[in-house]
């Protein structure tokens, strides 16, 4: 009889390990960031006409100039506990994730876009020609945080992005534009999920990009710049 309540408590004290496990909170979150321009209201004075649709565009990779210790940290997650948890990018590097946002915008809008290029630092110097653009998009994530506080009734989602845009002459090397935008967005929601912070963060990229593109000098210079 001994054995078997000896036996029991072991059980009892197994599954309450296991239950806290499973309920302890994790280590990290990821999210995926992607922006997607099928839906995208393209401005009329930013369509290409038929003399710069038979010029390529070039688009690097953005770089993080975010002043933080770990580039890969997008975001925190504070827990019902007060607990900080990191969040990381799931599947893509944000700063490839702009870059490629902003090529699928530029087809979207009817340009022929290169593929997506290696880093440029943003000097004059250091222009490089992607396959046989005429001109160069780049620029810098300055700041990104993808956030969320766990509540009680709801959970508070906050992303805020802001991107600066550099726009580059590939033959004569020299920086044509260069403009910055903020995006941000808020929700309240009864549920907590990855993918809730992931499509948050899309959005404000999504609104960021736009409103890089809704500049009249950057268009007017993209398409000065594929006319020469």
């Amino acid at each position: 009889m001994k054995k078997i309540q000896l036996y029991g408590l072991i059980l009892l004290v197994l599954m309450t390990a296991f239950n806290i496990s499973g309920c302890a909170t994790t280590g990290i979150y990821s999210v995926d960031i992607a922006y997607e321009a099928e839906n995208a209201v393209v401005p009329s004075y930013l369509k290409p006409d038929q003399k710069t649709l038979q010029s390529i565009i070039g688009v690097a990779e953005f770089t993080d100039m975010r002043k933080i210790d770990d580039p890969l940290v997008i975001g925190r997650v504070i827990e019902k506990n007060g607990t900080k948890v990191l969040v990381l990018p799931k599947y893509n590097r944000p700063t490839n994730a702009v870059a490629q946002g902003i090529r699928q915008y530029l087809r979207k809008a009817g340009y022929n876009v290169s593929g997506i290029g290696e880093k440029w630092d943003l000097r004059e110097g250091t222009i490089a020609q992607v396959g046989n653009s005429k001109i160069l998009i780049g620029g810098a994530i300055e700041e990104m945080e993808i956030n969320c506080r766990r509540a009680f009734p709801t959970n508070s989602y906050t992303t805020k992005i802001k991107l600066t845009i550099y726009l580059a002459d590939t033959v004569n090397k020299r920086i044509l534009h260069r403009s910055t935008v903020e995006a941000t967005t808020s929700l309240e929601h009864v549920s907590f999920s990855e993918d809730r912070m992931g499509n948050q963060a899309s959005m404000a990229l999504g609104d960021g990009i736009e409103k890089i593109f809704e500049k009249r000098e950057l268009a007017q210079a993209i398409q000065e710049a594929l006319k020469h």
